[in-house]
């Protein structure tokens, strides 16, 4: 059995972490798998959503503390092991989705904790089961989050609340994580991957160039000025202007239609 599944369905594909024994635990070959799956999707012109998600009961424990204590997986990463091989810490699964314009939906069936809360946090949006948490205990390991908690966390939640959630590294259930903004929705357990598809589905109707370029102009806020994000903003509407997609936006409104973006 595979410890990652990938499958396109239309226009999302769907990753799915496949270690249900071990609550989905990251071992440094599914580092591997997640980091080409995501850039597969990237470069694939007909995926408009991903999705990452958990089989079984957990989402993502953290990273394979066997292969952690060995020196290998992320943490030989961190350390310059030699079991990282030819895969650096710029090719981390939760990198590379800062660098995505594609939408990344995470539907949270179960626990996230460590590097899986890290991987949550890195998607645009997050679904959760009622009877999920998230575990902050980074603290209580005597570590720090390695993979992108100190950079999402403030930005997601405010320097206070960050600061509360990794000091205390108390675990943090559903309605606290939705109470915080750390998640967009709480749904019944068996409901979550569902509705992380609809919610594509959703995405993948509206123009894709222009979700991907709204993805882009988010991220380029968060580390410049309004003056100079605006210049990057009408750049980007000059491009979008020129689309196939745009016309079909106008079309459709004054035909009163759903629109048929291409990507164009």
């Amino acid at each position: 059995m595979a410890d990652l599944l990938v499958e396109k369905r239309e226009h999302t594909t769907l990753v799915t972490l496949n270690r249900p024994e071990r609550l989905n635990a990251i071992t440094f070959a599914m580092l591997e798998g997640l980091t080409q799956a995501l850039k597969d999707a990237e470069a694939d012109p007909d995926v408009r959503v991903i999705i990452i998600t958990g089989a079984g009961r957990g989402f993502c424990s953290g990273l394979d503390l066997k292969e952690a204590a060995e020196g290998r997986g992320i943490g030989g990463a961190l350390a310059g092991g030699g079991g990282v091989g030819h895969m650096g810490t710029r090719d981390l699964p939760t990198v590379v989705l800062q660098q995505l314009d594609t939408p990344v939906i995470c539907a949270l069936n179960g626990a996230a904790a460590g590097y899986g809360l890290d991987l949550a946090l890195g998607c645009d949006i997050r679904l959760m089961a009622a009877g999920a948490k998230l575990a902050p205990s980074f603290a209580k390991r005597g570590i720090v989050p390695e993979s992108g908690g100190t950079w999402y966390l403030p930005r997601l939640v405010g320097w206070a609340k960050a600061c509360e959630i990794g000091f205390l590294g108390e675990d943090l259930p559903s309605d606290r994580a939705l109470e915080l903004g750390l998640v967009n929705s709480v749904l019944p357990d068996d409901a979550v991957l569902p509705e992380a598809l609809r919610w594509a589905e959703k995405i993948a109707a509206n123009a894709p160039l222009a979700v991907k370029a709204m993805k882009r102009l988010y991220r380029h806020g968060l580390g410049t000025d309004f003056e100079g994000h605006s210049h990057h903003v009408l750049m980007q509407l000059m491009l979008l202007f020129r689309s196939q997609d745009f016309q079909e936006g106008m079309a459709s409104f004054i035909e009163r239609r759903p629109p048929r973006f291409a990507g164009r």
